[in-house]
């Protein structure tokens, strides 16, 4: 099992390899995220919450993800459109994952493990579940997908 968070790397939206040390130091709200989930509009909240907070240290990772009702089918390339088009998003955004089952990304996997959900249940349960990691990369908290982005906003501010 990986050490750390800082020992992975992600797939940029363009192919590259994104190692995620570049992010040490600071607070990261992770989220898995999708374009035709009825969730879709929290994009508005997390964009507003980066603008508010990226300056203080905070960084929000986005990873689109197809696992669950077939509900961000697109390109990686569309996908980037679509949610800088409609919700003006400037975070980073990842290429498309898996977050559950044998093909789960490593950092997912990570995730999962040590913030567990409802009951100690590992699985992510849907679109937009949100981890928050503080800046020495330990994982503190998970968000379930309902919950409006806002809902991390106390943890982050303490982290930060």
């Amino acid at each position: 099992m990986t050490e750390s968070i800082y020992d992975l790397s992600v797939s940029s939206m363009q192919g590259e390899q994104v190692p995620l040390k570049n992010y040490q130091g600071k607070v990261l709200l992770i989220v898995n995220t999708a374009s035709k989930c009825g969730l879709t509009p929290q994009f508005k909240e997390l964009e507003e919450i980066y603008q508010d907070y990226k300056d203080k240290g905070l960084e929000i990772l986005g990873f689109p993800c197809n696992q669950f009702a077939n509900q961000d089918p697109k390109s990686n390339e569309e996908i980037l459109d679509f949610c800088q088009t409609n919700y003006g998003v400037t975070f980073p955004m990842f290429a498309k994952i898996d977050v559950n089952g044998d093909d789960a990304d490593p950092l997912f996997k990570l995730l999962k493990a040590d913030a567990p959900g409802l009951l100690g249940s590992e699985s992510v349960k849907w679109n937009f579940t949100k981890f928050i990691v503080d800046r020495n990369g330990k994982v503190v908290k998970r968000i379930a997908p309902k919950d409006n982005p806002t809902a991390a906003i106390a943890t982050i501010e303490e982290l930060l």
